[in-house]
């Protein structure tokens, strides 16, 4: 029952040998087909392209210092949880990275292993170091929960036919590369991730509370912060908006998640 709880596709019970795996904190089951050594080398290579094609400020630019700062407290807030609850290995596989872009764009996001780009255009959204760590905890909160695996893998389920997963990840290697470029939207002047689906969101929302909450960042700045992004949304969709839905709903989970959240994880600085 449980693999059928963790498989979306009943036909892949039938052709598949798959890797069923949990969500750190909620405890979600779900399918991770592709090996994540696989995932991790595809997004180096990438970020590293990115990075050399982009507009990146200087480490020692305030802006890349705001950034570079937030994100690794956050990074600290990871490791110590990871640590904290026996997954030692999973510390050991990321190989973190900031970086700020010098782009009027509304967007932030981070790979697979930590690697991590901001756009100046959202730092006057945030507002602040706080509201910068909302942004940056939901967007790690993605990698750590391995959310690009799962949809990765749920695309080589459809894309790649009847094949063995191993087989299939090592005779269609241009394929499988194919996967990960659309996944991320690579290739063009931009990368983002393609939408997550509710279940990652919500997810994503809770362990990016969390997190920004053991780096020590009020988790009450969530609510203004995506407030704050709706309000944009009125006159400009913003890249970070049109993958990553904001509305009354969300806002509402984040408000009732907010108490409890800020009760065990939250220190004052």
């Amino acid at each position: 029952m449980k693999t059928l709880k963790c498989i979306p596709y009943v036909l892949a019970v039938l052709l598949f040998n798959p890797s069923c795996r949990t969500v750190p904190i909620t405890g979600r089951k779900q399918i991770n087909l592709v090996p994540d050594v696989l995932i991790r080398e595809m997004a180096f290579t990438q970020y590293d392209q990115v990075i050399k094609q982009s507009k990146t400020l200087s480490k020692d630019d305030e802006l890349a210092k705001l950034v570079t700062k937030v994100g690794l407290k956050i990074q600290l807030a990871v490791e110590t949880y990871l640590n904290a609850n026996n997954m030692p290995k999973e510390v050991k596989k990321m190989q973190w990275a900031f970086n700020t872009v010098d782009e009027n764009i509304v967007n932030a996001w981070c790979m697979p292993g930590g690697k991590v780009v901001v756009y100046t255009g959202l730092l006057p959204v945030a507002q602040s170091e706080t509201g910068l760590a909302v942004v940056m905890g939901h967007e790690i909160a993605h990698a750590i929960a391995r959310h690009g695996n799962e949809r990765m893998s749920e695309s080589v389920l459809v894309s790649l036919g009847g094949m063995a997963i191993q087989e299939a990840l090592k005779e269609k290697k241009h394929e499988t590369q194919a996967l990960f470029l659309g996944l991320y939207m690579i290739g063009s002047h931009l990368t983002v991730s393609l939408p997550n689906n509710r279940k990652q969101e919500s997810e994503a929302d809770k362990l990016g509370l969390i997190f920004m909450s053991m780096a020590g960042y009020n988790p009450e700045e969530a609510v203004p912060f995506w407030q704050r992004m709706s309000a944009v949304q009125k006159t400009k969709t913003p890249e970070f908006l049109s993958t990553h839905p904001s509305d009354e709903n969300r806002i509402k989970k984040l408000s009732a998640l907010i108490p409890e959240v800020k009760a065990q994880y939250y220190k004052s600085p």
